[in-house]
């Protein structure tokens, strides 16, 4: 049997699949075929589908929309009012629900207050995507990504810590002594 919390003032479509120790908060719509993982946290007025799915452990703050063609992995924040979208050009006399573009958060990722996602995109698996950040193309793993249009200004620890001191391709997290390893493609790998 599962256990989750709805408050009375949000509504749950049919076809919802919601996981143990969620919490759906104020105002809340979470429309059909959406699946919502374990120990989720959907803030005030977030809607959610339909055909959403959600990882475990993801927090969803205040006045945030995922619309179909959004998927987020485990452990992914999304910081109060950022924004997806899931049509490139939209016009409102014009129908392009089979123009929908798949949007993918991997695990651990964070996007800022205010942030805007737009659609087709990929944001890579301890990403930091800066408050207000308007995202247009793909984004590495361990990204510290900022403004508008978005651009890489460095790399963050999987703790969230920038990463400042890179020396000869290695750097060590100031606040966990995590260590990662640039790559010659500019990647950047955790060393375990």
């Amino acid at each position: 049997m599962k256990f989750f919390f709805v408050h009375k003032s949000a509504y749950i479509d049919k076809e919802v699949n919601i996981g143990n120790g969620t919490k759906i908060w104020h105002f809340c719509h979470v429309l059909g075929n959406s699946r919502i993982g374990d120990d989720c946290i959907l803030g005030q007025n977030v809607a959610i589908g339909p055909d959403v799915t959600i990882g475990n452990r993801c927090k969803i703050q205040n006045n945030v929309s995922l619309y179909k063609g959004v998927t987020l992995e485990d452990e992914v924040f999304c910081a109060p009012s950022c924004v997806f979208t899931n049509v490139y050009n939209p016009r409102a006399f014009v129908e392009r629900k089979n123009e929908f573009r798949q949007t993918l958060v991997k695990r651990g990722a964070t996007i800022g207050a205010n942030a805007t996602i737009v659609c087709g995109v990929t944001i890579g698996s301890y990403a930091f995507i800066g408050a207000g950040a308007v995202v247009r193309k793909d984004v590495p793993d361990y990204a510290l990504i900022v403004g508008v249009p978005a651009r890489q200004i460095g790399w963050v620890c999987k703790c969230g810590t920038s990463l400042k001191k890179i020396r000869k391709s290695t750097a060590s997290c100031s606040s966990c002594s995590a260590k990662y390893k640039l790559l010659k493609n500019d990647t950047i790998i955790r060393e375990e």
